[in-house]
C-alpha cells in the first residue's frame, strides 16, 4: 500500500438511518487481494487489499441488500477481481468494467453473464492517463449492443472541454460523484450550473450523489456537500444513485466512517419517497431490469 494512503475503517458505526428493503450500494470497489488478483503494472496507486468478503460483510452490517461494484483503476482492464465478486454474490451484485477497444466479443459476453452492465471511462488525470475521444468510441458502440451504459469520472473544470464527446454518447451515462464540484463555489454558480445543464438537456444522464468525504473542504459531517447533492436529488429524483465508495481509494486526509456515510442519505433525500427512489427504485431499474 502507498505509504501516504489511509486504509478503510475496519470498525464503522451502525447507521442511525435504517435503509429501506432492497437498498443498493451503487458505488463500491474491490481491491485484490493482490496476491490473488495482482494490481496493474501501469497503476498510479497501490491500495490496501479490500476483497469481496469484507465488502459483503460491510453490505450486511450497513443494511444494504445489493452492490454495484465498479472496476478500480488500480486493476486496469483486468476485471477478474470484480467478476469473482459478482459470481460470489449470486445475483446480489452488478458490475461496471474497464475494457479496451480490442476486447473480444467472447470476453464481453462473459462479463455480461457475470453481471456487468456498464463500462467506466476515467478522465481524472492524477489517477489515469485519459485517452483521446476516438479511443472510447469503438467501446461505446460495442457495449451499446449489449444494453450497457457508460460511467464517466471527471473533475468539474474538465466538463466544458469534454462536453461535445460526453453529449454525443448514445447510451445511458452515469456521472461519478456529481462531476466532482468545487463545494466552495455556489450551487447556483456557473461551474455547477454547467453540470446541471448537462443533466437537464440530456435525459440519458444520471448522477451519483456520492462521496461527501471526497468532495468536502470542511470535513465531517460534510455540511458543505449537502446543498449540491440535495439539489440533484430534488431536481432529478429518477436519475440519481447513492453508494459508499468503499474502500475509499486515494484518501489521505481522513477516512470516513461508513455508518456516517449511510446517515448522510436523509440529509440529501429529505422525504421517504426521494430516499426510496435514490436507494431502491433507480439502481434496480438501471442494473437489474434485464
Amino acid at each position: 500500500m502507498d505509504p501516504d494512503w489511509l486504509c478503510f475503517d475496519p470498525n464503522p458505526s451502525k447507521p442511525t438511518y435504517q435503509l429501506p428493503p432492497g437498498s443498493v450500494d451503487a458505488h463500491c470497489h474491490i481491491f485484490g487481494p493482490g496476491d490473488v488478483f495482482p494490481y496493474a503494472p501501469e497503476r498510479k496507486y497501490t491500495p490496501c487489499d479490500a476483497g469481496k468478503d469484507k465488502l459483503f460483510a460491510l453490505r450486511d452490517f450497513l443494511g444494504y441488500e445489493r452492490n454495484v461494484i465498479v472496476q478500480a483503476t488500480c486493476h486496469g482492464a483486468d476485471n477478474r477481481a470484480m467478476v469473482d465478486a459478482l459470481v460470489a454474490a449470486d445475483g446480489r451484485a452488478r458490475g461496471v468494467a474497464t475494457v479496451r477497444p480490442d476486447v473480444s466479443d467472447a470476453a464481453l459476453a462473459e462479463l455480461h453473464e457475470a453481471g456487468v452492465r456498464g463500462v467506466r471511462f476515467n478522465f481524472v488525470r492524477r489517477l489515469v492517463d485519459p485517452k483521446p475521444d476516438a479511443y472510447y468510441l469503438p467501446i461505446v458502440e460495442r457495449i451499446a449492443a449489449l444494453g450497457w451504459h457508460v460511467v464517466i469520472y471527471f473533475e468539474a473544470q474538465d466538463l466544458a472541454q469534454r462536453w461535445d464527446f460526453f453529449t454525443s454518447l448514445p447510451t445511458p451515462v452515469v456521472v461519478d460523484h456529481m462531476g466532482r464540484p468545487d463545494v466552495t463555489k455556489p450551487v447556483d454558480g456557473p461551474e455547477f450550473g454547467l453540470f446541471v445543464r448537462l443533466m437537464e438537456e440530456h435525459p440519458q444522464y444520471w448522477s451519483k450523489v456520492t462521496c461527501p468525504e471526497r468532495l468536502t473542504v470542511s470535513g465531517p459531517p460534510y455540511d458543505d456537500v449537502v446543498p449540491f447533492a440535495r439539489h440533484l436529488v430534488e431536481r432529478f429524483p429518477d436519475r440519481v444513485l447513492y453508494g459508499t465508495d468503499w474502500p475509499h481509494p486515494n484518501l489521505k486526509s481522513h477516512m470516513p466512517d461508513d455508518g456516517k456515510i449511510v446517515d448522510f442519505v436523509p440529509r440529501i433525500a429529505t422525504t421517504e419517497e426521494l430516499r426510496h427512489k435514490l436507494l431502491v427504485d433507480n439502481p434496480t431499474r438501471l442494473y437489474w431490469a434485464g
